[in-house]
């Protein structure tokens, strides 16, 4: 019976040790995702120039 009730808190505290590393990393994940967010969206798109001649407007 003590055999089985101190595997039973080795498991516990293995368990809370894996616990404890994912939600490390589930932050470091959450950080990294929302630097890297900008670069995944498209640039926005500069102002074409138009083709041909064109003239300024003169005052007169």
């Amino acid at each position: 019976m003590r055999e089985e009730l101190s595997s039973n808190q080795e498991i516990l505290k293995r368990l809370a040790e894996i616990d404890h590393t994912l939600l490390t990393h589930d932050s470091a994940l959450r950080d990294l995702y929302h630097k890297l967010l900008p670069l995944i969206d498209p640039p926005p798109e500069s102002p074409k120039r138009k083709l041909g001649f064109h003239q300024k407007d003169a005052e007169i």
